[in-house]
């Protein structure tokens, strides 16, 4: 079968917190859009495991501020130094990998909040107790605001497929999304690759969005 090379030139929507999909998470949405405001000074820390949405989160948090600057920094990437600018929003993924070094920084960020006027959202993939940090940056962390990022339902992932596609401009029948539910991964992100997959494969192949098409994305290009 001929394969058509294509160069995909549709742009994906970027995260934010309007497309997040999810309805449990209400209040920690209407929390992290207050945190772009320059006289909110909310220390906010957000939990959930890998594929729960917490980067789109802080991304869409990071867009959302933009009456102050905002400095975002993954845990593993932090080291000595963190200088934000006064009355900044400092953004930190992923806690868990801070090294002892980037601990002692983040506690000391803490520590100047107030001073400077800082507001603090942080993520990581367990509750405070359970991360394997220092005891004064844990205890720092578990005094914060803290949210769990609630898991997404089966209607809410269809609903997020859905809107990819349409983004994409996939006009792709639900008997697909079903199956993708029943059958892919179940976090979303692999959820929405199989999709992009799906719709590459379709246009390459130049062939329609059917069951077979899927079946064989799911098995080939996953390796599922």
């Amino acid at each position: 079968m001929t394969r058509q090379l294509l160069l995909d030139i549709r742009p994906n929507e970027p995260p934010s917190l309007d497309n997040f999909v999810g309805d449990g998470n209400a209040e920690l949405l209407a929390r992290l859009a207050g945190l772009g405001d320059p006289g909110v000074f909310d220390q906010v820390y957000l939990w959930g495991p890998s594929g729960s949405g917490r980067s789109h989160l802080l991304r869409g948090a990071r867009a959302r501020a933009r009456a102050r600057p905002v400095l975002m920094i993954d845990g593993a990437a932090l080291d000595r130094e963190l200088i934000p600018l006064p009355g900044s929003l400092v953004i930190v993924d992923d806690v868990d990998r801070l090294s002892d070094t980037a601990q002692v920084t983040l506690f000391r960020t803490f520590n100047a909040a107030r001073l400077v006027g800082l507001a603090l959202l942080l993520a990581g993939p367990t509750p405070p107790l359970h991360l394997s940090l220092r005891e004064d940056l844990r205890t720092r962390i578990g005094a914060a605001l803290v949210y769990e990022v609630k898991p997404l339902s089966d209607a809410d992932k269809a609903d997020a497929l859905r809107q990819h596609a349409r983004a994409r401009g996939m006009r792709i029948e639900e008997h697909l999304i079903d199956y993708l539910l029943h059958h892919g991964r179940r976090d979303l992100p692999s959820l929405l690759a199989v999709l992009d997959a799906l719709d590459r494969a379709s246009l390459e192949q130049q062939r329609p969005l059917t069951l077979p098409l899927l079946r064989e994305t799911l098995q080939t290009t996953l390796d599922l």
